[in-house]
């Protein structure tokens, strides 16, 4: 590989996830909080996965075990995210569905830990809620794996 390929990928590669991220600084997201306002609303667990897109531990989440009808919330603004006739039993310790509700959720690749995987937030607020996955159910075939500090659950 010579160095102006080299420089051309890093620079389409730098641009690429800049166009992919929208930011809070940016003023990309109608719900908007300085990072105090964030700190004093949510725990630390909270803050750190919502924030700063930590995971929380797997079987922690009492949602993992919702099963009753209703709405999961994004934590950070109250907006309805996932429907729970889309909520299933993934195996793997998180709250998981196969579809969240229309103008929901945006996305992003997460490009950490060497690998490409694609990561979901709260549209309007940007909070980040976990990632997508290629191995769900029909009809969508997807996994939204999410933390369930980001969520709350509003019964029908």
């Amino acid at each position: 590989m010579n160095r102006r390929i080299f420089l051309g990928t890093g620079a389409a590669s730098v641009l690429a996830a800049a166009l992919t991220t929208r930011t809070q600084a940016a003023g990309g997201f109608e719900v908007t909080r300085t990072e105090q306002e964030w700190r004093a609303m949510l725990s630390a667990l909270e803050y750190k996965v919502m924030r700063k897109e930590g995971t929380e531990r797997a079987f922690t989440s009492p949602l993992n075990d919702e099963k009753r009808d209703g709405t999961f919330l994004c934590k950070g603004c109250d907006l309805p995210l996932y429907p729970s006739e889309t909520k299933y039993e993934s195996g793997t310790g998180w709250p998981s569905f196969w579809k969240p509700l229309d103008n929901a959720v945006e996305t992003k690749a997460d490009r950490k830990f060497f690998m490409v995987r694609t990561e979901v937030h709260c549209r309007r607020c940007g909070s980040h809620l976990g990632h997508i996955f290629d191995d769900g159910p029909e009809p969508t075939g997807e996994r939204h794996c999410l933390n369930g500090v980001s969520l709350t659950f509003k019964p029908a």
